[in-house]
């Protein structure tokens, strides 16, 4: 028995793995750029510049499709997180401008990629009905909370796929916390706009 096979499949193996982990270690320090786009993206977007954000988003989304041709095979896996953060930013932005929020085929991403950016982007919507409210904008505070509503019942089930989507149970545990918050500010704002009308009454 000799080891003359060993070497040459050794030598191919080889340059196989080195080529793998050059491409993880690409994605890994690029997509970094794709991250702080799409944070830039909502950032602007909470800050009522529509414009920027979506100048941001579409950098962003031009980066994930150039870096998707090095993600084969199990490198796929590398996107998660930024295409996570795309579709965050880009439901808020639909949200904001009043359209559907798109579907993952529209937006090129993958399924478990989709769910995560949807949970994460319940957060940011959270935070939307807060500014409403703040500045007096009781109805667009309510439209908003209405969408946030239904998007974590839409995702509700979503938990059973836990060992597949990773996190989505914990997201889950937390948006049901965040819509309840929100939904006791809705309504304590209400409460406190009746009452204001009905003493502005008694004033007259």
């Amino acid at each position: 028995m000799t080891l003359k096979n060993v070497k040459p499949s050794l030598n191919k193996i080889s340059k196989t793995l080195g080529e793998i982990q050059d491409s993880r270690e690409f994605l890994l320090k690029n997509t970094r750029e794709i991250i702080v786009l799409c944070s830039r993206s909502i950032i602007a977007i909470h800050k009522n510049d529509t414009k920027t954000g979506k100048n941001n988003l579409k950098e962003a989304e031009s980066l994930l499709k150039k870096y998707k041709k090095k993600a084969t095979g199990d490198l796929r896996r590398y996107l998660i997180t930024p295409e996570q953060e795309f579709v965050e930013a880009a439901c808020l932005i639909a949200v904001v401008e009043k359209k559907e929020i798109p579907s993952d085929k529209k937006l090129g991403v993958m399924p478990e990629s989709y769910v995560l950016g949807l949970l994460d982007c319940i957060g940011e919507l959270k935070r939307m009905v807060f500014d409403k409210i703040r500045i007096g904008e009781v109805d667009e505070a309510n439209r908003v909370f209405e969408i946030m509503e239904n998007l974590y019942l839409q995702l509700y089930t979503f938990s059973m796929y836990d060992k597949v989507v990773k996190e989505a149970r914990r997201k889950i545990d937390v948006n049901r916390i965040l819509v309840d918050d929100v939904r006791s500010a809705i309504t304590e704002e209400k409460r406190r706009t009746e009452l204001i009308k009905t003493l502005q009454k008694f004033e007259k």
